[in-house]
C-alpha cells in the first residue's frame, strides 16, 4: 500500500514506515503537518510519523497534527535509535540534524565537538545530504547512510544506550479500528478550572485502565486552554473503555473527545 512518511530516504520515519509499505511505495514529505494532511485527504492508505522518543519525549508537532486532522491511529511501531556522526572527513565547523536528534546526542556533542556550530534541519538523512554537498558540515543520522563520500566517523554517539522512538501509522478516519491492546484519544475540554485534569483521568481509575501517556498541549484558541492526549492500555472494543469514555464526553460536554483508534505495538529492529 501506498505510504508517505518523512523525507528524504534514509530518515528513521522511513525506516519504520518500512513495516507499514510492506515492500510498496514509500513518498516523503518535509513535515508531519504535511503527512497527517495528506493522510486526511485520502491521498496515502498509510502514513508514518514520530510520535514519542525514550530520551526527548513528545515530537509537539505530531501531536498537534493529531488534534487537528481527523485520522486513524492502525499500529504502533518502536524502533531503538543508532546516531552515528557522519562527514567528509574529521575537520568540519557545524553539525547538523534533525532537533530531536542533535537533542539526544547533546552530551557527546558537548564532550567531543564543543566549538562547533548545530543546526537543526528538517531530518536525519537531510543532514546527511548537506554534509556530502558540503565539507564543512557533519550531519547525524543512521550510520547506514554513509558512503557516496561521507565517513561514519563514530556510531552509537546517542546519550543513551535505549533510545528508541514510538512511530504511528495513519490511516484515513473510516479506516480507525475498536480493536487492538492500546488505545490514543485526543480531549478538548474547552473548560478550564481546578481539579479539571483529575475528573478527566478517574474515569479509567475507576475502571482500572491503565493509562500510558498523557500529555497537554495548547488549543490555540486562548492563553491556558489546553488539548490533552491521552495513550491507554485497553481496546476501544472493550466495555470498561466504552463507559470510561461516556463519562469522559459528559466532562469534556462544551469541547470534544475524538478516538484515534485502537493498535497494537511492533518492534522494528533498527
Amino acid at each position: 500500500m501506498a505510504a508517505v512518511t518523512l523525507g528524504p530516504e534514509g530518515t528513521y520515519s522511513h525506516r519504520a514506515a518500512t513495516a507499514v509499505a510492506n515492500g510498496d511505495e514509500i513518498d516523503f514529505r518535509q513535515s508531519v503537518t504535511a503527512i497527517v494532511d495528506a493522510v486526511a485527504g485520502g491521498e496515502y492508505d498509510r502514513g508514518v510519523i514520530p510520535i514519542e522518543n525514550s530520551i526527548e519525549g513528545s515530537v509537539t508537532e505530531s501531536l498537534d497534527a493529531l488534534a487537528e486532522y481527523d485520522v486513524a491511529v492502525v499500529r504502533e511501531i518502536v524502533t531503538p535509535i543508532k546516531h552515528a556522526l557522519l562527514a567528509q572527513g574529521p575537520e568540519f565547523d557545524t553539525v547538523a540534524s534533525h532537533s530531536q536528534a542533535l537533542a539526544q546526542c547533546r552530551s557527546y556533542l558537548e564532550r567531543e565537538y564543543p566549538d562547533a556550530s548545530l543546526e537543526a534541519v528538517a531530518s536525519t538523512a537531510q543532514s546527511v545530504e548537506f554534509a556530502r554537498d558540503d565539507p564543512s558540515i557533519a550531519g547525524i543520522a543512521h550510520p547506514d547512510n554513509g558512503g557516496d563520500g561521507i565517513e561514519v566517523l563514530a556510531e552509537d554517539i546517542q546519550d543513551q544506550d535505549s533510545n528508541a522512538t514510538r512511530f504511528f501509522a495513519l490511516a484515513p478516519a473510516e479506516e480507525r479500528s475498536k480493536g487492538g491492546g492500546k488505545s490514543s484519544l485526543v480531549v478538548y475540554p474547552n473548560a478550564n478550572y481546578p481539579g479539571l485534569l483529575l475528573e478527566l483521568l478517574q474515569p479509567f481509575a475507576n475502571r482500572d485502565i491503565n493509562l500510558t501517556r498523557v500529555e497537554s498541549r495548547p488549543s490555540g484558541q486562548r492563553l491556558g486552554d489546553y488539548v490533552f492526549h491521552v495513550d491507554i492500555e485497553a481496546g476501544l472494543y472493550e466495555s470498561r473503555t466504552k463507559e470510561a469514555i461516556e463519562d469522559l464526553e459528559e466532562l469534556a460536554e462544551k469541547g470534544w473527545v475524538r478516538r484515534l483508534g485502537s493498535y497494537d505495538t511492533e518492534h522494528v529492529v533498527g
